[in-house]
């Protein structure tokens, strides 16, 4: 991700304010932007905005209960949307804990703008109580970073924060701001629009006419040609026009993680998502492709195990809004530089006009069927729950009308698998960063943003417990965030590779006491009561073992007007299948 090192002053006709605090500033600033929430968590050297945030009705200001439950909660705001989301904390230790958030920002591209308060400008570099270097550190994680040592730059820097953040490829902006600038009085000037003098940063990018009909060109030779849709599409707002063009040309669609639901998976030319554990059928069109058109995805390792031999019989044509992602990971024959909205309706308007023919793909076609034929996403029924059949009840009970956020784990691939999403931002996960505890804050976040629809975190006993804190925070706040969690009293995804590859031997991977793992056949020995916790944080709870009472309790926790914890339990041994390898190739496949 390209960052922008410089900035010149607003354009003119701008907005000159009243005389207030650097503060006052802030929170005006925040208005100007349509920010409605923000999760913030105060200390000393953000007191200052906290007491400027207390004294407008303007933007709700929700207290997590740490903060990086705060700021990933901040980012299933902005995941759920596509609206910057706001977080903010103190210095030192309260930045830093907002550093696991900004790194899964900038990994999976999110819009995130997170303040920070900042010691006495004339303490910086000399050790002071609470200060870290919060700018530096934070340099290889944002699209960009602001030290505010000015009090006249604050309008400003916040106007460039929320452009940059959300415009071209998005991604996390930091704003760090000393005590002192805060509580310094002046009138502020509102720029109405800023410029950058990196053309890059100021505009957005088109595909020349020319590159595109070369893309058409390619379609029209093609024989085996795939869709390998990725996160961009739905960050540009371009699901409607990649539907449009995939049923035009006739190509088969397969999405990565960040891309689910960019496609809708119904569609009878969806293949799902592919990768590691993505669709066994996917994986093989792929690699048997003659044509692959990748739009808005970055050839991700997970995505293409060992590189040299990923789709290594294919012409490539990757349009994506940052050139520095081409021919990163994988040499393309057409890299494209351009919003992928842009292009698509580009695209999709000569194909209207040409009235253009696909090609006689039926045999490609007939292969993918037989292939979605012999090789489903499938699991074989246990007299136990299988964590599996969980999340096809609550797909089945919800009519796949929920947004699904997760942890990281095994969990997070079977609600891929088994949760089928037909609409973009309804699948929430830590996918770039794989950052543990992110599922309960960023529905949270979800939530907040989306307080109709039914939001429920599909999560591990391990990812869970990371930030289990924050049912405080939906208790009081109100937030009727929910938490299906899939426990197997193990840190699955990490024992699935020790049976794999490790002999079997644990290696910490058990969560309750070795000696006596809980399990559905051993339910006394379960650690922890996840039910008995959520009580303690005022919050509706259950456990459920047998299978025959499964569906009622996954419906008794979609009737519940509040928060709510449904606990799972679910056997240890179960692996999520398909399966490469890492760094391996799609002819390594594990099937079971």
């Amino acid at each position: 991700m390209k960052k922008n090192t410089t900035s010149t002053s607003a354009v003119p006709q701008a907005d000159i304010g009243r005389e207030m605090k650097g503060a006052d500033c802030v929170v005006e600033c925040l208005i100007r932007e349509g920010v409605d929430v923000v999760f913030a968590y105060p200390g000393g050297a953000s007191q200052e905005l906290h007491q400027s945030l207390a004294r407008t009705d303007k933007i709700r200001v929700i207290l997590p209960r740490h903060e990086q439950g705060g700021s990933f909660a901040a980012e299933g705001y902005a995941r759920a949307t596509g609206k910057v989301g706001v977080c903010m904390a103190t210095s030192g230790p309260g930045a830093t804990n907002l550093v696991s958030a900004i790194a899964d920002a900038f990994m999976d591209s999110i819009p995130l703008v997170a303040i920070t308060g900042q010691v006495f400008s004339k303490y910086i570099g000399k050790m002071a109580f609470q200060e870290t270097d919060f700018y530096g550190m934070t340099l290889p994680i944002v699209k960009h970073s602001y030290l505010a040592m000015d009090v006249h730059d604050l309008p400003r820097i916040f106007k460039e924060a929320f452009h940059l953040a959300n415009t071209g490829r998005p991604g996390p902006v930091i704003i760090d701001i000393p005590k002192d600038i805060q509580q310094a009085r002046f009138r502020p000037v509102f720029p109405a629009s800023v410029e950058f003098r990196s053309t890059y940063a100021n505009a957005i990018q088109h595909a020349p006419d020319e590159q595109l009909q070369q893309v058409l060109a390619l379609i029209a030779e093609a024989k085996r040609p795939v869709l390998y849709v990725g996160g961009g599409v739905i960050s540009a707002g371009a699901h409607q026009e990649l539907k449009t063009f995939a049923e035009k040309t006739n190509v088969p669609v397969a999405t990565t993680l960040m891309g689910l639901g960019a496609f809708p998976e119904s569609h009878p030319l969806s293949m799902q998502w592919f990768g590691m554990h993505g669709s066994a059928y996917g994986n093989w069109a792929v690699d048997q492709s003659d044509l692959l058109l990748c739009f808005g995805a970055r050839f991700d390792d997970r995505i293409t195990g060992d590189t040299k031999h990923f789709a290594a019989q294919a012409k490539i044509v990757h349009i994506d809004i940052d050139a520095s992602e081409h021919n990163k990971n994988k040499r393309v024959q057409l890299p494209i530089t351009s919003d992928i909205k842009y292009a698509l309706g580009r695209l999709n308007g000569f194909l209207a006009a040409r009235k253009f023919a696909p090609p006689d793909t039926s045999a490609w076609h007939a292969q993918i069927a037989t292939w979605k034929k012999d090789h489903p996403f499938a699991y074989e029924k246990s007299k136990h729950i299988v964590p599996q059949e969980a999340v096809k009840v609550l797909y089945e009970l919800t009519k796949g009308d929920a947004i699904i956020t997760t942890g990281v784990g095994q969990h997070q691939m079977w609600a891929a698998q088994f949760y089928r999403f037909n609409e973009p931002r309804r699948y929430i996960s830590s996918l770039g960063l794989g950052a543990m505890g992110f599922g309960y804050p960023a529905a949270m976040g979800a939530k907040v943003a989306c307080p109709d629809k039914q939001v429920i975190d599909i999560d591990g006993d391990g990812s869970f417990m990371m930030n289990i804190q924050e049912l405080a925070t939906c208790h009081i706040e109100k937030i009727a965030a929910k938490a299906m969690i899939l426990n197997n009293q193990h840190l699955g995804m990490v024992v699935q590779w020790e049976d794999r590859f490790y002999g079997s031997v644990r290696g910490n991977t058990i969560l309750g006491d070795e000696t006596n793992v809980g399990s559905p056949d051993n339910p006394d020995a379960l650690y922890p009561d996840f039910v008995k916790i959520a009580e303690g944080f005022g919050v509706k709870g259950r456990r459920v073992i047998k299978r025959g009472e499964l569906r009622a309790a996954v419906q008794e926790m979609l009737d519940h007007d509040g928060p709510y914890v449904l606990d799972v339990i679910v056997p240890y041994t179960e692996h999520v299948l398909p399966m490469i390898p890492a760094g391996r190739t799609v002819k390594d496949m594990l099937l079971k």
